[in-house]
């Protein structure tokens, strides 16, 4: 868990060539100081990296989502950074920032956007954008224009900050992340034809899409055609933009080799850089501080536990977890559920082990008859089953029934399954500790996903020192069995083989490596421990920046030939 020194400390020592053409680096998503998913993962873990070799020249925007009442955690306001640009800025539209820094290691500089009336203005981009680059907006729903309002504005405040801050249009470098900041790419190459743009896919909106309307994906690969599944699934307007944005960004990349894959066939172009994920060893605490985590973790979930099925857990009762996005079958929450099953039959009859699902869900409130049990404030009369958290939707969410069918059953004796559908964030109401925090407190992970372009829960598992098994689907899995030997004592990683048809297959085989790692003797288990600490190691980001950087030099050359 120590971080080694990076041999790159500086940006101008390291990167002359940079030093030299980059005078300003933007880089913009949704997920800037905005905690949703995976790519604030990835931004977050990253920019101590960036920050040590581009200093103040690095620059990430994100969206003004915040009010006085609701404010961000992450953003600290600074208002003279950045030449005091949130009050000099000269922006159209209503449009209005705030400026500061992100409280993440390496504290990088934020601009935070709020669209303003950038709306009324939208339908003339769309033209613009559906003449120049063949962008259908016309079937938009969603959130697809919210999503190309905030880019738009973005891409406006890129080119007022370079004006303000007297850069040169070839000496900007505009990162745009996942299709929901594509129209800003697109609107910035229109705005500063000489300004270096790279586009990052994270997961393309189609390939989930196929896989999230249970389509095989896999056996049927080479047959997909991007736009007549678009088509097909009312995906026109996110996938030509994702196209779009791809085609004419000056560097396109992705996180893995698998979505790489999947790009070249669904949106007709190869990434010119894979850049995958690493993570930021100094999420990870220190030793004492990690044990005293691990310890008041298990405290607080044996507790729930025994609140939720009015037993009382041992403290070295087994727990194993899955988490991330609410996707059922894409993230493999339907494989997670039934290789518990089958985990359980394989064990002895005296067992008992504790299966948490951390995934948010539709939450309505906390538990209140599991709020009385815990001697908390509450008024549910209703007696606490596995939910620590009511939903507005429990009669159909999939987790739900799925875990109500098992019981009804008969199923799920011996290992308790207990449903987390919060974000945890520390103040979910019931359990009231970070996800990071928390994370330690597990003997094993699993993370089965059919549909996983990278796989930061698996990383993010191992770089805590908790084994993990994943799928050779996911880029994260395929990273693994490239580099190291497969198996939780080997490499603290099992990665388990996933296609449209072996199924049962993949369950029987994450089943049994559960049910053996249970079984495992304490120096096993803290062999699989260790083991994952070091491969963590190989995956920071001072291994993985080096692709960032081929990205630079890609959008910096293309962009000098575009203009010639």
């Amino acid at each position: 868990m120590t971080r080694q020194k990076n041999q790159t400390a500086t940006w101008s020592e390291s990167n002359p060539v940079f030093s030299e053409h980059i005078a300003l680096m933007t880089e913009t998503s949704w997920e800037v100081c905005n905690k949703i998913g995976g790519i604030y993962a990835v931004l977050s873990t990253k920019a101590r990296q960036l920050k040590e070799q581009f200093g103040d020249t690095l620059v990430f925007i994100g969206p003004d989502v915040w009010s006085q009442d609701n404010p961000s955690p992450y953003f600290k306001e600074k208002k003279s950074i950045l030449k005091s640009a949130s009050t000099k800025l000269k922006l159209p539209w209503g449009i209005t920032i705030r400026t500061g820094r992100w409280d993440i290691p390496g504290a990088p500089q934020v601009i935070l956007v709020n669209p303003g009336q950038t709306s009324a203005h939208i339908d003339k981009v769309y033209g613009e954008m559906w003449e120049k680059y063949g962008v259908d907006s016309l079937h938009a729903y969603g959130d697809y224009d919210e999503s190309c309002e905030f880019a738009v504005a973005s891409a406006i405040v890129i080119k007022a900050l370079a004006d303000h801050l007297k850069i040169e249009e070839r000496k900007v470098v505009a990162h745009f992340d996942e299709w929901t900041t594509g129209m800003g790419l697109l609107y910035t190459q229109q705005a500063m034809p000489e300004a270096a743009t790279i586009f990052t896919t994270h997961a393309t909106s189609i390939g989930r899409s196929i896989c999230g309307n249970g389509k095989p994906l896999y056996e049927y690969f080479h047959n997909y055609n991007g736009d007549q599944m678009a088509a097909e699934l009312n995906m026109q307007s996110k996938h030509s933009l994702e196209k779009a944005a791809a085609h004419a960004a000056d560097c396109f990349t992705t996180v893995s080799e698998v979505t790489a894959r999947e790009c070249e066939q669904l949106l007709a172009i190869r990434p010119q850089v894979v850049t995958p994920n690493g993570f930021e060893p100094d999420f990870v605490p220190k030793t004492t501080k990690y044990n005293k985590l691990r310890k008041d973790g298990r405290q607080r979930l044996l507790g729930v536990a025994s609140a939720l099925t009015g037993k009382k857990y041992d403290d070295n009762t087994f727990m194993v977890a899955t988490s991330g996005r609410h996707e059922y079958r894409n993230k493999g929450l339907d494989l997670f559920l039934d290789s518990i099953v089958r985990m359980e039959e394989q064990l002895p009859e005296s067992s008992e082990a504790l299966a948490f699902i951390l995934v948010p869900g539709w939450v309505k409130e906390p538990s209140g008859s599991l709020l009385m049990t815990l001697d908390f404030e509450g008024n549910d009369n209703s007696a606490p089953d596995f939910l620590t958290h009511r939903l507005f939707n429990e009669d159909s969410d999939e987790v739900c029934v799925r875990i109500r069918e098992l019981r009804a059953t008969g199923k799920l004796n011996k290992v308790r399954v207990i449903y987390v559908p919060s974000y945890l964030d520390g103040h979910d109401g019931i359990i009231n500790i970070a996800y990071y925090d928390l994370l330690a407190a597990f003997d094993l992970t699993l993370f089965p996903s059919y549909y996983e372009p990278w796989g930061y829960t698996p990383l993010e598992s191992t770089a805590f020192g908790v084994p993990t098994v994943t799928t050779d689907k996911a880029g994260f899995g395929q990273w693994v069995l490239d580099n190291f030997k497969n198996g939780l004592r080997q490499c603290g990683v099992y990665v388990v083989s996933r296609e449209d048809s072996n199924y049962f297959e993949s369950r029987d085989a994450i089943a049994t490596a559960s049910a053996d790692y249970y079984n495992a003797s304490p120096v096993a288990r803290s062999e699989a421990r260790h083991a994952a600490f070091l491969t963590a190691e190989k995956a920071d980001w001072q291994y993985f920046i080096k692709y960032y950087d081929e990205a630079f030099a890609t959008a910096l050359r293309r962009a000098s030939e575009r203009a010639k």
